[in-house]
């Protein structure tokens, strides 16, 4: 089943400065699989906060359609926001209640009035248990951000949208981030992200989507994005001391390098490959 459609959806917005009409989003077309974690990836303006924004019913498409898991989201908007939590890339927090009240606050935004044992799992899981009577101005930028997660997920949503879930935090934090996402997915919740970290796009993705002024330029998963785009290294110690290094394609193999080079492979000591990186790959086609 697919949690989230994506068809042909374009955005045009007036430019009241210019006085034109600027694409946001050209014809753009993805799925989900339920229960898989799809990465959104693109350069700042690429799109990405339009389509975000148009999944969330912030905005309306100028056409196309979405689905989230068969449901229209512009012909059944309230069912859309049940089944659909977001983490802005945005820290937005009220600073005068503290975490147990914005909870309950948030569980309420969804009809939901009695949601304590809820709350209580988030806030454990979260590590935000210690602090629940803490006011929000009175936490880290860490918890502040855990918290934003927990809203997210109150009224138990299948898909959930995390814009940057990782931004300006530190290292563990964004490993024990992901290793709460990783639990999110074995509990069968889809999850679309997006994210600058493309290694952790590399290993969390099951598939990635690329986009780049209002344009889908890649949708698989990541291995096939890094074998099509990207090169690795190959460093070759010759048993006559030579060292000699190729940059060449992922899908060619070793006995390729040897023949396009015309190498022999009694004449070589060690051969040292450095595989590319999704990073490496994502640079080369935003590139073009």
């Amino acid at each position: 089943m697919k949690a989230l459609e994506v068809r042909d959806l374009k955005k045009t917005y007036k430019d009241k400065v210019a006085g034109k009409a600027v694409e946001a989003l050209k014809g753009v077309s993805f799925s989900i699989e339920a229960g898989s974690i799809f990465g959104l990836l693109g350069p700042n303006g690429a799109g990405k906060t339009t389509l975000i924004s148009s999944i969330i019913t912030l905005e309306k498409p100028t056409s196309g359609e979405l689905f989230v898991f068969g449901d229209s989201v512009l012909k059944q908007p309230l069912k859309t926001k049940m089944n659909v939590g977001v983490v802005h890339q945005e820290v937005i927090n009220t600073g005068f209640f503290t975490i147990e009240e914005i909870l309950g606050f948030q569980s309420g935004y969804y009809g939901i009035l009695k949601n304590k044992e809820r709350c209580d799992y988030l806030m454990q899981k979260l590590s935000l248990w210690e602090h629940r009577r803490k006011k929000v101005k009175q936490l880290s930028g860490g918890m502040k951000r855990r918290l934003m997660i927990a809203k997210a997920l109150v009224h138990s949503p299948k898909l959930l949208l995390l814009d940057e879930p990782t931004a300006g935090v530190d290292v563990s934090l964004r490993e024990s981030l992901w290793d709460f996402v990783h639990e999110l997915k074995a509990e069968g919740i889809s999850i679309l992200l997006t994210t600058h970290y493309l290694e952790e796009a590399e290993r969390m993705c099951d598939r990635v989507a690329i986009i780049n002024k209002g344009t889908v330029l890649f949708n698989g998963t990541p291995q096939d994005m890094i074998a099509e785009y990207s090169n690795k290294k190959m460093v070759l110690m010759m048993k006559n001391g030579e060292v000699r290094e190729f940059i060449e394609s992922n899908r060619l193999g070793i006995s390729e390098l040897l023949m396009k080079h015309q190498i022999n492979l009694s004449d070589i000591q060690d051969i040292k490959i450095e595989e590319g990186r999704l990073e490496n790959a994502f640079s080369k086609m935003v590139a073009q």
